[in-house]
């Protein structure tokens, strides 16, 4: 059976109409259903926004279990009706599927076996189911699209929230006697301290970049400035030193990759309004910079503890090679190797490495480049192409996010969490719906 997408609608200016629906139609004439598509981003919206602390009474309704569970049933079961695999087997959801299998199969070794059916049952398989669901209902080009425009719209309240909580003071309580104080963060799970949340903005600035070359009505592009504006001067005031060095990444990544391009003249643009915003940045913010380089010059004292966490998690990987603490269970592994502090380490692959192994981090590190290779494809197949430089600057913003992301693993705890599992499966998505769309063009 083959899938093939639909001619988009024309707008009185001639424009695409990004708001109208574009169904996936299959050659039997059936359209697959809409609904899980549109379940999972009801949970996306759950999951950044978290209207469960806004109004409390959802909080008894689950939403985030609901809206997630909703999208699986009805996904499964249009699926079923339709007679159709219920997933794709691409390279990347493979890899995907030994890792989780990996890190079952290590579970009787673990620090804490329990701990660690606790850890895959209520975090870490939810972010591989996310994935698988990206993977699969994502399959046109306008639901590519939509998903983009949906964080981004839902990164401003976050930015805003972050923004708002450094004017008005907000900071992190019992850290008033340091330098610098820390923003509270925005109350959801993936944005609760101002790390998390620096890490949230960065990842998706890049998919409201990929809008921004697209759209074609001025007022759009403005907009999308103005969020994308927005969200730098977040991760700013959040001093975040991961968050400003992944920024740093993006924006050498896009100024590569405009080089050659009209876009290129953007380059001299935002290199000069950064050079003008200089002045203003927050006071401090200089000196917080400077403790990457010199972690003895951090009076926090965090750089030092987290370059020790990782040299004592390096002893622990080259003791344990094959098989690691546990999945979950490397805070377990570092207070047996320290024998002091109960602490995590901030490395995504030191983290895969203690609690999985070399074989783990192999797998993840596979994960990670294949889903980069996916998004580059995407770009080599649908560059130049008639139609399809949406598609091709969609799948240019979701490769800068995993390199994005592959930069900020150096400084954050999150090799489970959904910020890599979600933009990974956008990029499965995105293969194959460049897959499908070449398709019915030479169908």
């Amino acid at each position: 059976m083959t899938l093939v997408t639909p001619h988009r609608r024309l707008g009185r200016r001639g424009g695409e109409d990004w708001w109208r629906p574009e169904p996936l139609i299959d050659t039997n004439g059936r359209s697959a259903s809409a609904v899980p598509f549109w379940a999972l981003m009801s949970f996306s919206f759950v999951l950044v926004i978290a209207p469960q602390e806004i109004f409390p009474v959802l909080a008894r309704l689950r939403i985030g279990l609901l809206t997630a569970s909703t999208a699986i049933v009805t996904y499964l079961f249009d699926r079923l009706v339709r007679r159709q695999p219920f997933t794709l087997l691409t390279r990347e959801i493979r890899i995907a599927a030994i890792l989780a299998g990996w890190a079952i199969a290590t579970v009787p070794l673990s620090y804490w076996p329990g701990g660690s059916v606790a850890f895959l049952l209520g975090f870490y398989l939810k972010s591989v189911t996310i994935f698988w669901l990206l993977s699969n209902t994502v399959d046109t080009p306008e639901k590519l699209r939509r998903v983009a425009w949906g964080l981004s719209l839902m990164a401003v309240p976050v930015a805003g929230t972050a923004i708002g909580n450094f004017l008005s003071a907000s900071f992190l309580p019992g850290l008033a006697a340091q330098t610098p104080r820390r923003i509270v963060g925005y109350d959801a799970p993936l944005t609760g301290n101002p790390n998390d949340l620096a890490l949230m903005l960065n990842l998706i600035i890049p998919l409201s970049v990929a809008l921004v070359l697209t759209a074609e009505r001025r007022a759009l592009r403005i907009l999308l400035g103005a969020v994308i504006a927005l969200d730098i001067l977040a991760v700013i005031v959040t001093f975040s030193r991961g968050g400003f060095v992944t920024l740093a990444a993006i924006a050498g990544l896009y100024g590569w990759k405009f080089r050659r391009r009209p876009e290129g003249t953007w380059r001299w643009a935002a290199l000069a309004i950064a050079l003008a915003s200089l002045p203003f940045l927050p006071s401090g913010y200089f000196q917080r910079l400077a403790t990457i380089g010199d972690i003895d010059a951090d009076v926090t004292g965090s750089a030092q503890l987290r370059w020790d966490d990782a040299l004592a998690a390096t002893r622990f990987v080259l003791a344990h090679p094959v098989v690691g603490a546990g999945v979950g269970q490397n805070v377990l592994a570092l207070h047996a190797e320290e024998g002091t502090r109960w602490t995590a380490v901030h490395n995504v692959y030191l983290e895969v490495a203690v609690e999985l192994g070399l074989p783990g981090l192999v797998l993840f590190l596979a994960l990670l480049g294949g889903s980069i290779r996916a998004a580059c494809l995407v770009q080599r197949r649908s560059a130049g192409v008639p139609g399809l430089r949406p598609l091709f600057a969609l799948a240019e913003g979701i490769q800068v996010s995993l390199v994005a992301f592959a930069v900020a693993g150096f400084f954050h705890p999150v090799a489970y969490h959904l910020y890599f599992y979600y933009v990974a499966g956008l990029a499965v998505a995105a293969s194959a719906v460049c897959a499908a769309t070449r398709q019915g063009r030479h169908a």
